[in-house]
């Protein structure tokens, strides 16, 4: 059976391009996320791009280390991290291999699974805060470090893959400062937004934990 056209994977050719082209580009595209519990479906709604070591807030800004390899391995890859002790986060690599960008999800609508999300995120008092931010999306798809290196380019065999879906419109992306980011980069207007919708997260600005202790973000 061929699949519909907003049901086709996106292809490794649509990762392999500037970070601050796909990013906005991900507004609106289906998240697959499959596992022995079942599938779960997100409409990715708010995403940040980090750009290697072009990039002060990024994680590859000093160069590659054990934790961030998989971000200069080939783009359509997932690049997943625990922060702060406490919460994972998903992130896409784009770009040539070698470049380290990626790109955050922060926020999605989930459309299909919503009784296993609910399981996996039982303080949520509603659907749409269910993958309300980065850690909240994480958690709802049960991403952790297994899924580090995921290949989403790899067919239906792939735990974590993004679909066509619907793109939102660019009349109805919206970019700012991204959350939570000091430093250099504290002022990059590299968050994207649809315009508007429900579930995306409060943006929220850097605020120092210590003065002896550098900038850090919850992004790649």
């Amino acid at each position: 059976m061929i699949a519909a056209p907003d049901r086709m994977p996106l292809a490794r050719g649509f990762f392999d391009r500037p970070v601050l082209e796909v990013a906005p580009e991900l507004l609106g595209r289906t998240l697959v996320r499959t596992s022995p519990d079942g599938p779960i479906e997100l409409r990715i709604t708010e995403v940040e791009a980090y750009a290697g070591q072009a990039d002060p807030g990024s994680h590859a800004y000093r160069g590659r280390t054990e934790r961030n390899a998989s971000m200069f391995g080939p783009p359509g890859h997932a690049y997943v991290y625990f922060i702060y002790g406490m919460w994972f986060s998903l992130n896409l690599v784009c770009g040539p291999e070698g470049t380290a960008s990626g790109v955050l999800l922060r926020a999605g609508e989930v459309l299909k699974g919503v009784d296993l999300a609910r399981a996996r995120r039982p303080k949520a008092r509603k659907d749409r805060e269910l993958a309300q931010g980065p850690a909240r999306l994480a958690t709802a798809l049960d991403v952790d470090r297994s899924l580090n290196g995921t290949d989403l380019c790899a067919g239906p065999e792939s735990p974590l893959s993004v679909l066509t879906g619907h793109p939102v419109r660019p009349d109805r992306v919206r970019n700012g400062p991204r959350t939570g980011v000091g430093g250099e980069g504290a002022t990059h207007p590299w968050r994207f937004w649809a315009d508007g919708d429900p579930t995306v997260s409060p943006y929220r600005a850097h605020v120092p934990r210590d003065r002896s202790r550098k900038a850090r973000t919850d992004g790649a």
